[in-house]
Order: structure tokens, then C-alpha cells, then sequence
């Protein structure tokens, strides 16, 4: 097994990746993924990661790293040796009293995450989403005009923010305000990280937050249409409690954002990278949705998440033993050569199925119809109205301890 990295892996951080020994005959290294210089570009980690073999240690967190798509999937399948009721970030909530509240729906376990999981597939099922293609339609034409009229703009603060921003809080029911929305989604997803400065500024952050959270999803404050309504009404049925009515609506408001403006972004920046890929969905515009897809595979919104071992199991020629934790590098799996044919070629005829950019098995993220629509109609209405997209300035990045995406991307589109 290979235990040191390339000359070209060597020379792009500011020391080596792996450290030159094993630790239970898998690689070590001492990086730290949670910085900005990996955040800026983990492709070339991610790469490490992936020639190394089916685990690494990572020193500094005292933790596994599983990057290979067989491994990553495998993991993600048996929540049984794999679970996230310990917590899915890199705390262990069977070793250490947590810091912050656990999630009532990530980092639980069935029978426990059973019932609530049930009411939110169903509330919002590609049939009950579909019935709102063609409002947010409406709306994506509008934003899409306004773009073009601007001529040259921010694509993440104009398009990616702005439509999700308009849609969700709409489709959800509130009724106050969407000032918080953004910071609150980098805030829930941002805490799964270590004890870095990330973490400590999203908890700084925390008390206006969670006042802000307190007011938007009761009940009194929705309206009577809408996934918070139909939540509220699933506990008026007995199905959930109120309690957990009022989790699921949480829940959207943390998780239904910032990875649809991620792969929003993400999408314009790649097809105006790829001009051969923009002519094929100009020229087919019902090629949106594979588009969508493409782009959760190719610049994968989520990037890690974590599980901890319930019982001793084998992967590769390591042993763990329970209580262990494993970082999941989603990013590094959907572009691992062994299942992707040149992953790092962005192709919207690509067959995506099976990619994890929005994880995989029980805790597959919750929102993913409704993400898929939104980058459905508007990558569409992007197709039927813009002629070019050209990238102008280099984009930067919004740092997260989990996802990936950016914080600005200027742009500027012609009309078609």
C-alpha cells in the first residue's frame, strides 16, 4: 500500500500530505482538511485521499478519512455499524457531552428517526414538489430578466441566493422575515466541523440565530399553506408530536438552502467552463435536470460529514473497533476513477445515478426533491433566455467546515 504521496501532491500544500508511515498499516497524514487552503481547492487532497487506499488516518483529528465511491456508499448504507446518533460531526456523543443540540433528524438512528423521516418524504415527494414547477417558474424568468438587463453581475448573491430565497421561504410558509435564512444554513452545517475558528465564530453568531429560528417556525407564524402547515397538520393527525412538526420546518429552513446555492453556483460557473456542455443544454434545454445532477457530482455542495463506529468492523485491511470515527469525503467518492469515467470533466450527458452528492441511505438529505426542482426550472429558463455566460472575475470562496461552494461569482450573460 502507498504510503507517501507524488511529487505533485507533495508540492501542493505547504507540507507533505501523508506523513511516510502507517498507522495499522494505513497511511498517515497529518493535513488538517478544514482549512482554507484545502477548502480553496480539495481536489488536490481529495486526489491523495483517493490513490492511498480504502482509509487514512488523519492525525490531527484523531479520525478515519473513507474517500473511495465503494467504501464511501458501503458506509453510508449500514447505519447499523456506521450510526449518527453519536453525532455526524467529529465530536462523539458517546465519549463527550455535546456542545451544541443534537439534531433530531441527522443524528438520529431508527427506530428514532423513523416517523419523523416518514411525514418529511412525504410532505415533500417529487409528486407534492411538482405541483410547483410552474410558480417557480414564473419567478425564475423574472430573476433571469432582471439578470440580464444588469448585463454583468454577481451569479451567487443575484441567481443562486436570490431564487432559493424567493422560492423556499414561499413554499415553507413564513410569514417573517428571510434575513437570517443564509447565515442560519451556514451556521447548522459549519458546527459539524472541529474546534477551529469557523466553528467558534458560527457560535458566536448562535444566540441571534436561534432567537431569530425560535420566532420562524411556529406554528402561529405560517401560514395555513405550505410544508410548515402540512407538517403542523401531520401532528394534529398523531403521526409526529408538535415537537417534531416543529423540527421538520427547522430542518428545511437549516438543510434547504445553502446546498441548492452552492450547486446553483456551481452549475453557472461549470457550463460557462465547459462552453461545449452550455451549447448542449441551450440547444436541449430538457437536459436541466442532468445538468443538476452533473453538478452534484462534479462540485459536490456537501463535502464531509462523519459516523461512528457502533460495533468493530473491517474495512480494507484495517480493523476498527467501536467507537471510532469516520470523516466521509463525499467530494473525493464522486470523483474517484474507479467508479467515474474522467471525473474531472463536467458532461450533462453523463449517467449520474448513484453519485452521493446529496449522501446516500437513510439519512440521504431530506431536501433533495425540492433542491432538484429549483435547479431543474432554473438552469432551464437559464437555457431558453441566455445566449453566453462568461466568468470575469475569479470567484471566491464561502468557507465552511462541510460544504463547498462560493461566496461570489461575477459573471456576465447575454439574452438569447
Amino acid at each position: 500500500m502507498e504510503t507517501v504521496a507524488t511529487a505533485a501532491y507533495e508540492t501542493a500544500y505547504s507540507k507533505p500530505i501523508f506523513a511516510g508511515r502507517t498507522f495499522r498499516g494505513a497511511p498517515v497524514s497529518e493535513l488538517d482538511p478544514f482549512t482554507t487552503e484545502i477548502f480553496d481547492d480539495p481536489r488536490v487532497f481529495h486526489d491523495a485521499l483517493l490513490n492511498a487506499g480504502p482509509l487514512v488516518w488523519l492525525e490531527r483529528h484523531g479520525c478515519w478519512a473513507a474517500a473511495r465511491y465503494e467504501i464511501v456508499r458501503s458506509i453510508l448504507s449500514d447505519w447499523k455499524t456506521f450510526c449518527s446518533s453519536r453525532g455526524v460531526g467529529l465530536d462523539d456523543f458517546g465519549k463527550v457531552k455535546p456542545i451544541r443540540k443534537q439534531s433530531e433528524i441527522l443524528e438520529a438512528d431508527p427506530p428514532d428517526h423513523t416517523p419523523l423521516r416518514q411525514v418529511i418524504n412525504r410532505v415533500i415527494s417529487p409528486v407534492a414538489i411538482k405541483r410547483l414547477t410552474a410558480r417557480w417558474t414564473e419567478i425564475a424568468e423574472e430573476l433571469v430578466e432582471c439578470c440580464l438587463q444588469k448585463g454583468s453581475f454577481d451569479a451567487v448573491t443575484n441567481l443562486a441566493e436570490e431564487f432559493p430565497l424567493t422560492v423556499m421561504p414561499e413554499a415553507i410558509g413564513l410569514k417573517l422575515s428571510r434575513d437570517y435564512l443564509l447565515p442560519y444554513g451556514s451556521f447548522v452545517f459549519t458546527i459539524f466541523g472541529p474546534d477551529n475558528e469557523l466553528r467558534r465564530q458560527a457560535f458566536s453568531q448562535a444566540p441571534a440565530l436561534l432567537k431569530w429560528l425560535d420566532q420562524q417556525v411556529r406554528r402561529e407564524n405560517l401560514t395555513s399553506t405550505g410544508f410548515g402547515a402540512e407538517f403542523y397538520a401531520a401532528a394534529d393527525r398523531g403521526e409526529i408530536t408538535e415537537y417534531q412538526a416543529l423540527v421538520a420546518v427547522r430542518a428545511l429552513l437549516g438543510a434547504g438552502l445553502d446546498t441548492t446555492v452552492n450547486t446553483i453556483s456551481a452549475a453557472i460557473e461549470a457550463l460557462a467552463s465547459f462552453p461545449d456542455q452550455w451549447a448542449k443544454l441551450r440547444a436541449q434545454p430538457s437536459l436541466a435536470r442532468a445538468t443538476f445532477e452533473e453538478t452534484l457530482r462534479f462540485d459536490s455542495p456537501l463535502q464531509i460529514f462523519f459516523r461512528t463506529t457502533s460495533r468493530s468492523v473491517t474495512i480494507g485491511e484495517v480493523e476498527l473497533q467501536e467507537g471510532e470515527k469516520v470523516a466521509i469525503f463525499f467530494g473525493a467518492a464522486n470523483h474517484d476513477p474507479r467508479r467515474w469515467t474522467d471525473p474531472y470533466k463536467f458532461d450533462i450527458e453523463r449517467k449520474t445515478a448513484g453519485h452521493v452528492g446529496f449522501g446516500h441511505g437513510i439519512h440521504t438529505c431530506a431536501g433533495q426533491f425540492v433542491a432538484r426542482l429549483e435547479g431543474e426550472v432554473l438552469l432551464e429558463v437559464l437555457a431558453r433566455l441566455v445566449s453566453s455566460i462568461q466568468v470575469t472575475d475569479p470567484k471566491t470562496i464561502r468557507y465552511n467546515n462541510v460544504l463547498h461552494g462560493a461566496a461570489s461569482l461575477p459573471v456576465t450573460m447575454e439574452r438569447a
